[in-house]
C-alpha cells in the first residue's frame, strides 16, 4: 500500500462516518482515557512547590507518550493486510473529528430554546461551553452557540485534520492530548495558574496555524469580505491568541458582534467585542452556519486529499 492510500484512504472512511454517525453518547472514546490520565495526574502533582515545572511534566509525557503509542501502533498496521490497517487508521480518524457531533449540538441548542423555551436552551448550552449559563438571554445563548461553533471548528475539525497530514495518526492524536490538556487544566485559576500554564501555552502554539486557516476559510467560502476585514481587524483583540481569528471572521460573515462579559465558575470575565453590530440573531442562523461549518471541513478534507495525491505523484517521478 502506498502512502498516499494510506493517508487518504483512513481521512476519507473517518470522514465519511464523521458525517453518518457524528459521536455516539455511550461509544468508547479515546479523548475519554486521555481525561481519565489527566485527571490521574494532576491529582497526584497539582500540589505542594514546583506546580508550573510538573504541569509541564504532565503535559510533556502525556504527549510524546501519545504520539509514541501511536506511532507503534502504525509501524505494526503496517505488516497487517491493507483493509485492516485502512479500517484501523479510518476509525482514529473519525475519533479525531468533532465537526458533525459539534453541529448537531449547536442545532440542538437553537431547537430546544425555540421549543422548550429559555430554561432548557440554557441547559442545553451547557453541553458545549464552559460559561455559566444559568443567566443567560435568548440572544447571550445563540451568541454563544455561534463562537463556540466557530472556536471549535479550529480547534475540534481543522486542526485535528491538519496534525494528521503532517504526522499522520501519531500527530493528529497527539494533538487532540494537547487540546485535552488544555480543556481541562488550562485556566487562570488559583488551582491551575501554574499548573496548567504549559499546557495552556503548547495549545496555544499548536492552533497558531489552524485557527487562521479556518479563520481565512470561513471567509472564503462565505464569499464575505467582512469576514476578511473582521480577521485582520478583531481577531488579535481576543485574550487567546487563537480564538479569536475564527470568531471574527464568522461575526464578519453574520455582520454581528460576539464577545462582551460572561461569567466562568461564578467569576465574571471581560473580553473584548469582536464585530460592532449588536443585532438580534434570528433562529434560523443556525443553518447557515451549520452549512458554512459542514463546507470547511469538506474543503480541508478534499484540499488535504488533493495535496496528498499531488506530493505522492511528484515523488514517484
Amino acid at each position: 500500500m502506498d502512502r498516499f492510500t494510506r493517508i487518504a484512504a483512513p481521512l476519507a472512511l473517518g470522514y465519511a462516518l464523521d458525517l453518518l454517525l457524528a459521536d455516539p453518547e455511550g461509544w468508547p472514546h479515546p479523548v475519554r482515557a486521555y481525561g481519565a490520565l489527566i485527571a490521574a495526574g494532576e491529582q497526584r502533582l497539582n500540589h505542594g512547590s514546583h506546580r508550573l515545572a510538573k504541569g509541564a511534566v504532565l503535559a510533556g509525557g502525556l504527549v510524546g507518550g501519545t504520539f509514541g503509542a501511536f506511532l507503534v501502533l502504525e509501524k505494526a498496521l503496517r505488516h497487517c493486510p491493507a483493509p485492516v490497517a485502512v479500517a484501523v487508521n479510518s476509525a482514529w480518524v473519525f475519533f479525531g473529528l468533532a465537526n458533525t457531533g459539534l453541529v448537531r449540538e449547536g442545532r440542538a441548542v437553537f431547537e430546544v430554546l425555540e421549543q422548550d423555551g429559555l430554561a432548557a436552551g440554557r441547559r442545553q448550552l451547557a453541553r458545549i461551553v464552559g460559561r455559566d449559563t444559568a443567566g443567560l438571554d435568548a440572544q447571550q445563548i445563540r451568541t454563544a452557540v455561534f463562537e463556540s461553533l466557530a472556536e471549535n471548528l479550529s480547534d475540534g475539525v481543522v486542526a485535528p485534520l491538519l496534525y494528521y497530514a503532517l504526522a499522520g495518526v501519531p500527530g493528529l492524536m497527539a494533538y487532540k492530548m494537547v487540546n485535552t490538556l488544555d480543556s481541562m487544566v488550562g485556566y487562570r485559576s488559583p488551582r491551575y495558574e501554574q499548573f496548567g500554564k504549559f499546557a495552556a501555552r503548547l495549545d496555544d502554539v499548536a492552533n497558531l496555524l489552524p485557527a487562521r486557516l479556518t479563520a481565512g476559510l470561513l471567509a472564503l467560502l462565505a464569499g464575505s469580505g467582512r469576514g476578511f476585514r473582521f480577521i485582520f481587524t478583531y481577531g488579535n483583540q481576543h485574550k487567546s491568541p487563537n480564538a479569536g481569528y475564527p470568531e471574527a471572521a464568522l461575526a464578519g460573515v453574520l455582520n454581528c458582534r460576539f464577545g462582551g462579559a460572561h461569567s466562568y465558575h461564578g467569576q465574571l470575565v471581560s473580553k473584548p467585542y469582536i464585530g460592532h453590530n449588536p443585532r438580534p440573531l434570528a433562529p434560523q442562523e443556525i443553518n447557515r452556519v451549520a452549512r458554512l461549518n459542514h463546507a470547511v471541513c469538506a474543503a480541508v478534507v478534499v484540499g488535504m486529499a488533493g495535496l496528498l495525491w499531488w506530493h505522492n505523484r511528484r515523488r514517484l517521478q
